[in-house]
């Protein structure tokens, strides 16, 4: 399967040589600790999962092994870095290529992050799509959620949380800067005042793929990405204070927020359920219901949209106004520029963003006087209205507005008028100007009703303005703050993995525990993975680990947490 240019585009280089042995190691804890409660916990594809794609606990996943192994269930793995456009992982997910971000979590964050990494894409997402019915189920959302109309405040909210996940996980952010993208990423979601059928979307994503819990409601199991990589959220969510709720399209009306645990869970039944759910919502969506309320839609996104009116024409751009008659009769439909005109998905030629640079307005609806419109106006019928030989003829529609000008150009598809250009062309609506002969030539779409309205451009290589230019290059956790301590667990994993036993290998592990206790008091994961190595540490050495432990441990209930399910590892 190709990339399409425009998805590859976002996708990066994984440099596992930018992975510190502190990575390493957190990666291994994440695993080794979630293997074991996702055991009993998880749904059953998720254990068969992780081995169809080649993820080992031992070291963080290479992604282009893992595409040669998911090549095996009909996907593929790319590589990207952070958040991308949701349009673009959405197209991606149609076309069943799985994004994993490649960066990884700084250990302060080895519960969460809200932001994407190679914990949470492929050891969350990757595992389940074996299962085919849940498969399908991404593929399915892939291609709805591409046509789904988003608004300006959707790609505000998502620059807020791209740059916060950012700050969070850049080793050298400072806490003030850490504060700012905070406040911003809350007012920014405060700010919004329109829920659109893109962000009910990802309120069904959320709750599903990221967040969901499968089976009988007494007794759930998690499949969700997002619990599957949190070692944190997951240990609780089954228990009393998360409420579980039966999964129905009514979860599209519960918002959440991405940089806390949830208060609550949906469960579906099975995983043909989701698609069930997805279908549903699916129908309501402007895309697919046209008409008036689908217009109304994209006048509230404020965003780029593209309307197809039942000659077969598209138009894409930001709509600004739809204007009805007294009866609520379509007459006529106003976009900003830049305004692109298209027929099945392809852009048609003369009539691009360089063509419409400042804006396009479509007279739409039947004709004054019978049930005719424009397109199905004959040679002969033009004649009548004046418009034979270069004359100047007009055109009356039912709506009130009127069109005076002479045809200098007709564009047929089989029996029908498609497109029409005039010149020296008056367009009115009553006593208002809709377009002056000064203004150039007029390009009248024919058409008498928009059938559907989609989310974006049509040629949906081209995102909307406000979004990133490109990815973000892979980042590195190592600076010189841990410079010294990632050197400490590359000693000690090169130990583990050489297997080697003997005098020497006590001096090795000892003066990392010399080193550890002068310099890294506060540091848990290592003393953790040389308690694993007790056997072949020196004897005085595991005792004096083990209460350095239980002094961290009881520092808070997250390091408690986190050195309590570590130490059951090591027993």
């Amino acid at each position: 399967m190709e990339i399409p240019a425009h998805l590859k585009a976002w996708t990066v280089e994984q440099r596992p040589d930018l992975y510190t042995a502190i990575d390493q190691a957190a990666w291994r804890y994440i695993m080794r600790v979630s293997g074991a409660f996702f055991s009993r916990k998880a749904h059953a594809a998720y254990l068969e999962g992780l081995r169809a794609t080649g993820i080992s606990p031992e070291r963080i996943p290479l992604i282009q092994e893992m595409d040669e192994k998911m090549k095996r269930i009909g996907w593929r793995a790319v590589a990207v870095s952070g958040f991308i456009p949701p349009q673009a992982f959405m197209e991606f997910q149609a076309l069943g290529i799985l994004p994993i971000a490649c960066d990884m979590r700084k250990l302060q964050h080895i519960l969460y992050t809200p932001a994407p990494d190679v914990v949470h894409e492929a050891a969350g997402h990757a595992p389940i799509i074996a299962d085919p019915d849940y498969s399908d189920y991404l593929r399915a959302f892939g291609g709805i959620s591409r046509q789904a109309i988003y608004s300006g405040q959707d790609m505000a909210l998502f620059r807020a949380i791209r740059h916060l996940s950012e700050v969070k996980e850049d080793p050298a952010a400072t806490p003030a800067a850490m504060d700012a993208a905070q406040r911003r990423f809350e007012e920014t979601a405060a700010a919004l005042d329109w829920v659109s059928e893109s962000n009910e979307l990802s309120r069904l994503y959320w709750w599903t793929v990221e967040y969901g819990l499968i089976g009988p409601l007494e007794d759930p199991r998690i499949y969700g990405a997002g619990l599957l990589s949190s070692a944190g959220e997951s240990w609780h969510c089954l228990g009393p204070r998360v409420k579980r709720l039966p999964l129905d399209v009514g979860c599209v009306q519960v918002a959440f927020d991405i940089t806390r645990q949830q208060p609550q869970l949906f469960v579906t039944p099975d995983f043909p359920h989701l698609r069930s759910v997805l279908e549903e919502y699916a129908a309501t969506m402007a895309c697919r219901t046209g008409g008036r309320a689908a217009l109304e839609k994209a006048l509230h996104a404020k965003a780029p949209t593209t309307t197809r009116l039942d000659s077969g024409l598209q138009v894409s751009g930001v709509l600004q106004e739809v204007l009805t008659d007294g009866e609520s009769r379509l007459g006529y439909l106003r976009w900003g520029g830049p305004v692109l005109l298209a027929e099945d998905d392809q852009p048609l030629r003369g009539h691009g963003r360089e063509t419409h640079v400042h804006g396009f307005g479509a007279a739409v609806g039947r004709l004054a006087g019978g049930r005719r419109c424009v397109g199905e106006l004959g040679a002969e019928d033009l004649r009548q209205l004046g418009f034979g030989g270069g004359g100047r003829g007009r055109l009356e529609y039912a709506s009130g507005l009127v069109l005076e000008g002479r045809i200098g150009e007709l564009r047929e598809t089989g029996e029908h008028n498609q497109l029409i250009r005039f010149e020296d062309c008056r367009v009115t609506w009553g006593d208002r100007l809709l377009f002056d002969p000064a203004w150039g030539s007029y390009d009248l779409v024919c058409g008498t009703e928009a059938v559907s309205v989609s989310g974006g451009w049509v040629d949906r290589g081209v995102e909307p303005e406000d979004l990133p230019a490109g990815p973000a290059a892979m980042k590195c956790n190592l600076d010189d703050a841990n410079r010294d301590l990632a050197n400490l667990y590359a000693e000690v994993r090169r130990v583990r993995e050489s297997d080697e036993r003997g005098a020497h290998i006590e001096r090795r592990l000892g003066r990392v525990a010399e080193r550890l206790e002068r310099d890294h008091p506060a540091d848990w994961l290592l003393r953790l993975e040389l308690v694993e190595l007790e056997d072949r540490l020196p004897a005085e050495l595991g005792p004096v680990l083990r209460e350095r432990l239980a002094r961290l441990e009881a520092a808070g209930p997250e390091a408690g947490e986190l050195i309590g399910r570590g130490l059951a590892l090591c027993s």
